[in-house]
């Protein structure tokens, strides 16, 4: 699985021209999971983005001191194969992408996961498999990457 993390004031997501899904200060992830990613992927994944401490303290005398859950922030993930690119040459390839119906039953389990873990309430996502605007306002900017495949 691949994770690009967004620290954010707000985020949110259209589908034809609908808000669907829409945060205050938190985390916008976009999500790639990949042919190969194992439910210890997920495990692994879940855990490490919840856990990233990306904010002051409550003093704000501390940088890097608090994670989302501590904060009591959102988290909005939205699923994307393209994060799972190669190139043949200026080609891109998205071959080492987990096949759709496979992917989307993964990402279904992977958002349960990660509510079970913090909060039903404060994790939102877009529409799997759909062409979606995503807005967000990016606070620091803060962005940051994860590659179960590397960083395990």
């Amino acid at each position: 699985m691949k994770a690009i993390l967004q620290r954010v004031k707000s985020g949110s997501v259209r589908v034809d021209g609908e808000t669907i899904s829409k945060i205050g200060p938190g985390l916008v992830c976009l999500i790639g999971i990949g042919r190969d990613d194992t439910k210890k992927d997920m495990e692994w994944m879940a855990k490490k983005i919840q856990n990233i401490r990306l904010w002051k303290n409550e003093n704000g005398d501390k940088n890097w001191d608090q994670n989302v859950v501590q904060k009591g922030y959102e988290i909005l993930f939205v699923s994307q194969f393209t994060l799972m690119l190669t190139l043949k040459g200026n080609k891109p390839d998205f071959h080492l992408s987990m096949e759709p119906e496979k992917a989307k039953a993964f990402y279904h389990e992977f958002l349960e996961m990660s509510k079970k873990l913090y909060s039903s309430d404060k994790i939102q996502d877009g529409r799997f498999g759909a062409m979606m605007d995503v807005e967000l306002v990016n606070d620091g900017p803060v962005t940051i990457q994860f590659d179960t495949q590397k960083d395990n």
